[in-house]
């Protein structure tokens, strides 16, 4: 059995999550890396990162087949459907802190130079530096002083 597969008895179409509430909202990846959101999470307690009406997602989560995700690329937005959550429209336990208080994340987008075009700066890359290590019972500076006395 694959994940979210249903296996009907009749030939006839079967019409998922029909008779549920349901809506669209925009979402929007403000982080600086991808995100993907599940087909079960309850989307108030989706990544921070993630820019929509938290308030509007309340008891929703993404009208997508089960053991399904969607995947929001840095920077990109999507139109996306979503469905009530049956119960009590509440997954409890998936953050440690409320919604209203996730904190936000603005990005800010950086201009894609290519690497040496004129009149831009380049990030000097990090660069492993050279450090002294003792392999004999002689310390480094007395192995320097016997260097020294060496012709």
């Amino acid at each position: 059995m694959i994940p979210g597969e249903i296996r009907a008895a009749s030939d006839q179409p079967i019409e998922l999550n029909s008779g549920l509430d349901s809506r669209t909202l925009v979402m929007c990846n403000d982080g600086d890396r991808p995100i993907q959101v599940g087909s079960h999470l309850h989307l108030p307690a989706a990544n921070p990162a993630l820019g929509f009406d938290r308030e509007a997602a309340q008891g929703y989560r993404l009208d997508i087949p089960s053991g399904t995700s969607v995947r929001f690329e840095p920077g990109v937005s999507k139109t996306v459907g979503l469905v009530a959550l049956g119960g009590r429209r509440e997954v409890p336990g998936l953050q440690l802190m409320e919604h209203k208080d996730l904190p936000r994340h603005e990005r800010e987008p950086r201009p894609v130079v290519p690497f040496g075009t004129p009149g831009t700066e380049t990030e000097t890359p990090h660069v492993a530096r050279a450090t002294r290590v003792r392999l004999s019972d002689e310390t480094a500076d007395e192995v320097e002083a016997k260097e020294d006395e060496q012709p």
